[in-house]
């Protein structure tokens, strides 16, 4: 099964001439790819699948993923699975 997961958008830049973004799921931060998406701004939401942003969302429909997720006990796991320990949020 594929899964996204939702994270706001908290920085943008580029690298090697490909858009990207810092993305914050739940207090863990990563890179996203924002080649499918090169309109999204700091501070919405994107649903990130394997390091691509595919679908921008709002705030709402991300809450309630997460609530689905957690609800569903995986929420924890596809975070941790998806940390690095460097872009920790303090």
């Amino acid at each position: 099964m594929c899964l996204a997961i939702p994270g706001k958008v908290v920085e943008l830049h580029e690298s090697d001439g490909v858009r990207m973004a810092k993305v914050d799921f739940g207090g863990i931060r990563r890179e996203a790819c924002l080649e499918y998406l090169p309109e999204t701004l700091v501070g919405e939401y994107v649903m990130v699948h394997v390091g691509f942003a595919i679908a921008r969302v709002d705030e709402e429909e991300a809450a309630r993923t997460y609530r689905y997720l957690a609800e569903i006990d995986q929420l924890g796991e596809i975070l941790e699975s998806e940390a690095e320990p460097q872009d920790e949020v303090p």
